[in-house]
């Protein structure tokens, strides 16, 4: 009879400590989703154009200015930061724009 109960207790102690090791793992889990990073920071169509006439112009673009950054662009811009020795991200960061000495928002000056 001592050993039903030993073992019985055992198990209750396992699941016990199983069940509270879930509960944990989901709590942390949530909290971590639940992190807002900050606003992201967008370049505006003008902007766009004014870096792939820049980028054109040094010979690291070749397409239409059409204001959008497509897969040309940010080729584009990948080569320009290399050049110039910055960050390579293939977007249109605020270290990128102030490089090419094209004026931020005033939003952006904010971020």
């Amino acid at each position: 009879m001592k050993k039903i109960l030993t073992i019985t207790l055992l198990f209750l102690c396992l699941f016990t400590t199983a069940v509270m090791a879930q509960n944990e793992t989901t709590s942390t889990s949530s909290t971590t989703r639940q992190t807002k990073r900050g606003p992201v920071f967008r370049a505006t169509k003008e902007q766009i154009n004014q870096a792939q006439a820049l980028l054109k112009s040094r010979g690291f673009y070749s397409g239409d200015q059409i204001g959008k950054l497509d897969d040309a662009t940010r080729e584009g811009l990948r080569k320009y930061q290399q050049a110039e020795g910055i960050k390579v991200t293939g977007t249109l960061n605020r270290v990128t724009l102030e490089k090419m000495n094209i004026a931020l928002t005033e939003k952006q000056k904010t971020m």
